[in-house]
């Protein structure tokens, strides 16, 4: 894979630029607003090739002794039932995921706070359960006159409406299982509680897309708009920061347009002007000074855009997203001049579908077909059978290629499929009795007691790993989660592969 991002020079300037903001100004603590993902930040590694994927946890772990952690969950995710979809869990979930990821990094974490706390029982429960295991609970209201009247707003109708969280360290992060989750509240309802202790805390945001440092148009940023058309994100030349100083920088609309209200709270809150200037000026990234090969982060990047239309298309047939989004989505690839084609695996996939189709219509009228390009470049297919889906063929025959084993060889014999088969249709009763990847790399594991062969095969699945991969038909669920465990970035065609409703 060719480099075009530096990351240990980007660990190195970001931790250094962001305890500058700490020292300066004699600040006493710092509220860093932590949004994107903290680690397997996947977007982060395909369009910034090189890019470490837990590169913020290791900047965290860099400032343990200065930092601790609070987690926002907005009450509203948790009645709802919000997914997190890289991981398929709920938001609640997430944010016990989330803390046991910072304690396996050994940083401190401080609270969890519900924001715009509703007293519902499955909220209540959730408290319950985070306080019994031990982790401290703060409730958030619904800040009143948000976001019009500033004098409400800080004053203790407001803010200081909120409890205070006890905090110790200089570094305060303040992050979320995911986006509109309170961060932005939490920290100024903390900035509230602080200036009236008399302590001197500052405001920051981490984010690292858009890169602010990048042309408007640059595909790194265009990537990230086409990962957020859900949201209605759109990247915008920060007016604010262009008036002020007369450099251009890319920001998003929902930053620019609630800046005017929030250096506004800023300035009532410490009673002086704010430092702030621009939304970029608040913002601490420096991702875009560790591009080291731009041409290779283009390529990425509009890779990533014909990716993520291809999501938005399976997302749409789903029902998750509508049309606007789809069509945003589909003018962001055609922005960049990009078709799905242009994704290596997918033609592959479709053609040979289609080949399998002509050659016998009647036997292969509903077959499914998945691609993988594998590291040196070579394109392996599978097909769907009676035996297994798609993906499992495909995983079968790119492991076979990566070891040289000839095609015709078996590395799981038919009787220990079908036994499987029988076990899966004929005791647990299942309709679809194709045996799923997991279901066939299991079967592959164990045959590596008897065959040789097959632990050479499983030990050669890591080398999938980054890998991409397009398959025919949407995968299901189970697929797709195994698809993201072992490493390798699949996306599929908008068909169901079958026409019942209900597939459990």
């Amino acid at each position: 894979m060719k480099i075009g991002f530096d990351s240990e020079k980007y660990l190195e300037e970001q931790s250094r630029y962001i305890l500058e903001r700490i020292d300066s100004h004699c600040c006493d603590r710092l509220y860093l607003e932590f949004g994107g993902k903290l680690v397997q930040d996947k977007h982060a590694k395909r369009v910034l090739p090189g890019f470490d994927e837990n590169a913020k946890i290791k900047l965290l772990a860099r400032m343990k002794e200065q930092a601790e952690i609070i987690i926002c969950i907005y009450a509203g995710d948790i009645l709802t039932n919000k997914t997190r979809q890289d991981f398929g869990i709920t938001y609640d979930l997430e944010v016990m995921r989330l803390i046991d990821m910072f304690r396996s990094w050994d940083l401190s974490v401080n609270s969890v706070v519900i924001t715009r706390y509703e007293d519902q029982p499955a909220v209540n429960a959730f408290i319950t359960k985070l306080e019994r295991r031990g982790i401290k609970t703060y409730k958030h209201y619904f800040t009143k006159g948000y976001p019009t009247d500033v004098d409400t707003i800080v004053s203790e109708e407001g803010y200081g409406a909120n409890p205070y969280i006890e905090v110790t360290k200089p570094l305060v992060v303040v992050n979320a299982p995911g986006p509109n989750s309170g961060k932005l509240a939490t920290c100024l309802s903390q900035l509230y509680h602080e200036s009236k202790r008399g302590v001197k805390a500052r405001y920051a945001k981490f984010e690292t897309f858009p890169i602010w440092s990048l042309p408007l148009k640059h595909p790194v940023n265009i990537a990230y708009e086409a990962a957020t058309v859900d949201l209605k994100d759109v990247n915008m030349i920060d007016n604010f920061h262009l008036e002020a100083y007369g450099i251009p920088a890319v920001n998003y609309n929902r930053d620019l347009a609630t800046f005017p209200v929030l250096k506004r709270i800023l300035e009532k809150i410490s009673g002086a002007n704010s430092e702030y200037q621009s939304p970029t000026d608040m913002g601490v990234n420096r991702a875009g000074f560790a591009i080291v090969d731009d041409a290779v982060c283009r390529e990425a990047s509009i890779q990533e855009i014909i990716r993520r239309y291809m999501i938005a298309r399976v997302d749409f047939k789903k029902g998750v997203i509508d049309e606007t989004c789809l069509s945003r989505a589909k003018l962001l690839m055609d922005e960049v001049g990009a078709q799905p084609e242009d994704r290596v695996v997918v033609k592959p996939a479709l053609d040979y579908a289609e080949k399998k189709r002509s050659q016998d219509p009647e036997r292969f009228e509903n077959v499914i077909a998945m691609a993988i390009e594998l590291p040196d470049g070579r394109i392996i297919t599978g097909r769907s059978s009676e035996l297994m889906v798609a993906g499992a063929s495909m995983l079968l025959n790119a492991v076979k290629a990566l070891c040289g084993i000839p095609d015709e060889m078996q590395l799981v014999s038919d009787d220990v499929l079908e036994t499987i088969q029988h076990l899966k249709h004929d005791v647990l009763g299942k309709q679809n009795s194709s045996l799923n990847v997991e279901e066939v790399l299991t079967a592959l594991t164990i045959s590596s007691s008897v065959n040789p062969m097959a632990g050479m095969a499983v030990n050669k699945l890591t080398e999938l790993r980054d890998c991409k991969a397009h398959c025919t038909a949407i995968l299901s669920e189970r697929d797709d989660q195994t698809f993201h465990d072992l490493g390798i970035d699949a996306t599929c065609e908008p068909e169901f592969s079958t026409n019942n409703l209900y597939t459990g």
